[in-house]
This record gives structure tokens, C-alpha cells and sequence, in this order.
């Protein structure tokens, strides 16, 4: 069991916390998550327990619980396995352990815009995906949108995959992300979020790559003035209830829930936008230079990394699928 885990379920415990109760014959069921609730994805979440409340007559509610309050995502996502916590949001990256294809949300230029990436998140291969999650006592209710990752550094300005060589880049611990920036030329350099601000401060790193709201919110913009939307990945979030919770509930229970998220969506996907348009307001009024590159140079160099998933038809096969859904 993971070492915090225990903490955790004892405070559950003290605390009579159940992931799904009845009171007075009304069902409330419980979710929690790591976000500040300023986020967009926990504003989703809002609106998905508005439309539960009001769909279901008051006869289905939800209590949020954003910020960490019952765990980082990795333990609310253990909680929820257990059965103690009803719903979370996890990022698809995450659910790779799990199963082998969400390791295709890694593959770089993946999706031909973010329109292409909601017809396929929504469509047959979405559906496919989340069904995939029930052996690990996880049902998948939908995909949140989480943008699209992009460079930004210090003090050479992006505008090619030429710009990038030699350069200092922090990843995240993933081999594909690895793969990625070595095919720009750079040199990869995998470290926490938490370490990232310091090291470009001190010159450890030349530069990295993320979200706008996360390149905002993160301050990042106080070191990094140049931002290259080069969006070379799109890896979404998802939101997943424990199928312990699940199989308790009724039909009609399960029908208000789904329904429910589904209705959230488009509000989610809406606001974040809305928030990376503010968020690359922002950091522009702190000098930072945005720049639109032509996306294609980037695109070439990365056509190795899906040419090794030949090795592995699961993979490569999920690629074609996606690539061919209009």
C-alpha cells in the first residue's frame, strides 16, 4: 500500500467518511481532487454536480472536495480503487500504468487540432478507452480538456526545432516525453514541477514545457520570456468514478451521473480556454513574447517516435484509427 495511503484512511475513518451515503433517502456521493478551485477543471466538476442535483430532482447530489483536501491525485485515485471516494480526475498520462493504450495520448502531434482531438475523445475510441479502466476498479465517466503542451525558455527565442539544439529542456519522468525532446535536438532534463522554478533561476534548465494556465499560474513567466505554441502534445484529463460506487448505485442513479458529466463537458472545455486566453494575456503584460511558429518543422522531427510504435500494433494501430477519424 502506498505509504501515505494509511494517513489518509484513518482521517476517512475519524471522520465517518463515506464515498457514497444516503440521507434521508437521497444519495450523496463524494468527490476530491488536487486542484485549486480557481481551475478550470474544478469548475467543470461544479458544474457537473449542479446538473446532477437538477437532473436528478435532488435526488442525487455531490460534495466536492478541491485542493488536496483528501490526498494528491495519486492518492485519491488509490481511495477511489479501494472504494473509499466516489469520483476523481486523473490525467490520462497517469492511467498508462494501468492500461497500455493511454500511452497513445503521449505520442506527439497526435491530434490534427483540439477539434479533432474532441471528436475522437468523444467518439467510439473515446468510449473504448474509458470501458478499458473497469478491470482496475475504475469507470471511466469522460475526458476533460487539459491543452496542449508547448516550449517556453529563458533566453533564446523558439521559432524552429533548430532554435531548440543543445538547449537545457525539463520533462516530466516519461520516456516519450524524453524521446520527444531529443528528437528537437535538446537535451532532456527529467525533474518534479516543484524543482522547476529554482533550476530556471539558476540556469539547471534552459527552458521547458507545459500549458499556458500552467505557465501562468506557476509563475514560470517571471524567468521564461519567450513561449513557442507549438502544442506538440494534447494529453487530456479524465474523470472516473470506483466501480465499488458504481455497482451500488441503481440504474437510474448510474443514468444521472453519466448524464451529468457529460452535460459538464462543454463547460469545462469552454472555460478552459477561456483560461488559457486569459493566461496568455497575462504573462504577455509581464513582456513575455508569444510566438506562433509553423507547427510543421516540429511535426517532422517527432515522425521517428510514431514510426517505433510499429513494435507494438496496439499502439500504432490506436495512432491510425485516430488519425483517420474526420
Amino acid at each position: 500500500m502506498h505509504r501515505y495511503l494509511l494517513p489518509v484512511l484513518f482521517l476517512l475513518i475519524v471522520l465517518g467518511f463515506g464515498s457514497c451515503k444516503q440521507i434521508d433517502k437521497k444519495t450523496e456521493i463524494k468527490l476530491a481532487h488536487s486542484l485549486d478551485p480557481s481551475h478550470p477543471v474544478h469548475k467543470g466538476m461544479v458544474a457537473m454536480a449542479d446538473s446532477l442535483e437538477a437532473i436528478s430532482g435532488g435526488e442525487m447530489t455531490m460534495k466536492i472536495y478541491p485542493s488536496g483536501q483528501l490526498g494528491s491525485e495519486q492518492q485519491c485515485l488509490e481511495l477511489l480503487q479501494i472504494g473509499s471516494l466516489a469520483v476523481t480526475k486523473v490525467s490520462a498520462a497517469v492511467l498508462e500504468g494501468f492500461t497500455e493504450k493511454f500511452k497513445v495520448f503521449g505520442v506527439p502531434y497526435l491530434f490534427l487540432s483540439k477539434e479533432h482531438a474532441f471528436t475522437v475523445l468523444d467518439g467510439p475510441i473515446g468510449k473504448k478507452l474509458l470501458s478499458g479502466l473497469e478491470p482496475f476498479n475504475m469507470h471511466g465517466l469522460c475526458f476533460y480538456d487539459a491543452g496542449a503542451r508547448s516550449f517556453y525558455t529563458k533566453d533564446v527565442a523558439i521559432n524552429s526545432p533548430d532554435d531548440l539544439k543543445d538547449m537545457k529542456i525539463r520533462v516530466m519522468r516519461s520516456q516519450t516525453s524524453i524521446n520527444l525532446v531529443k528528437s528537437m535536438g535538446a537535451l532532456p532534463t527529467p525533474m518534479s514541477w516543484g524543482e522547476l522554478y529554482t533550476s530556471l533561476q539558476s540556469g539547471v534548465v534552459d527552458g521547458a514545457e507545459n500549458n499556458p494556465p500552467s505557465f501562468y499560474t506557476s509563475h514560470h513567466y517571471e524567468v521564461c520570456k519567450h513561449y513557442t505554441l507549438n502544442e506538440h502534445s494534447m494529453i487530456p484529463d479524465v474523470l472516473v468514478v470506483s466501480t465499488v460506487v458504481w455497482n451500488k448505485l441503481s440504474e437510474q442513479e448510474k443514468e444521472w451521473l453519466q448524464q451529468a458529466a457529460q452535460m459538464s463537458v462543454p463547460v469545462q472545455r469552454q472555460l478552459w480556454h477561456e483560461s488559457e486566453l486569459e493566461s496568455l494575456q497575462k504573462v504577455q503584460e509581464h513582456g513575455v513574447e508569444i510566438i506562433y511558429p509553423d507547427k510543421k518543422p516540429f511535426a517532422k522531427r517527432v515522425e521517428g517516435i510514431i514510426e517505433s510504435y510499429k513494435s507494438n500494433p496496439v499502439i500504432y494501430d490506436l495512432i491510425q484509427q485516430i488519425r483517420q477519424t474526420e
